[in-house]
């Protein structure tokens, strides 16, 4: 499998950024959706570290996943695709890619507007973007619950899109952002 993108695939690398976070956002969104449903203690404290940590991570394999998508061209989409279908997945990306720079960025607007350190696993310690202010955490705080519910929805679109693809439309939507031999 080439690493570059081709006309009929997506290559190595752009597959491994997707399948690496889409594996990570779903991991957030289940560590997130854990963390503010446990009792306030120190296992709610670990995971909302934890939770940080990844979300830096995410964000910095967002800016890599875009330049590398920003160099390599996608695959063109079937022919035979509505013009309404096509515009459908471009917005859809889009907004995809927002949302994986949005989210984690509202995070750290959190973390800095109530004036708490932001340590990435142990390692480092990265400065508070904004000045402390509990009506900006208030509203960074919304903007991210927000924007993870979006997020949800238009994940069940995109996933969706891709098994019709894939079950309905039987053509290589699919197929071609999965590892393995070109479809």
């Amino acid at each position: 499998m080439p690493l570059r993108n081709t006309t009929r695939r997506w290559g190595g690398v752009a597959q491994l950024f997707h399948w690496v976070m889409a594996i990570g956002i779903f991991g957030m969104m289940t560590l997130g959706w854990i963390m503010v449903n446990l009792p306030m203690g120190p296992t709610q404290f670990q995971l909302y570290s934890l939770h940080k940590s990844l979300g830096i991570t995410l964000l910095t394999l967002a800016v890599l996943r875009l330049v590398w998508r920003l160099a390599n061209p996608a695959p063109p989409l079937p022919a035979d695709m509505a013009p309404w279908e096509r515009r459908l997945a471009g917005a859809t990306h889009v907004v995809l890619y927002g949302l994986i720079f949005a989210i984690p960025l509202s995070g750290y607007v959190i973390n800095s507007a109530a004036n708490f350190p932001l340590n990435v696993f142990g390692l480092f310690q990265i400065p508070n973007l904004t000045p402390e202010s509990e009506r900006l955490e208030t509203i960074a705080s919304w903007t991210h619950l927000t924007l993870f519910w979006v997020l949800a929805g238009l994940l069940v679109l995109h996933i969706g899109g891709a098994l019709r693809h894939h079950f309905i439309q039987h053509d290589n939507v699919l197929r071609r952002m999965l590892p393995g031999r070109e479809p």
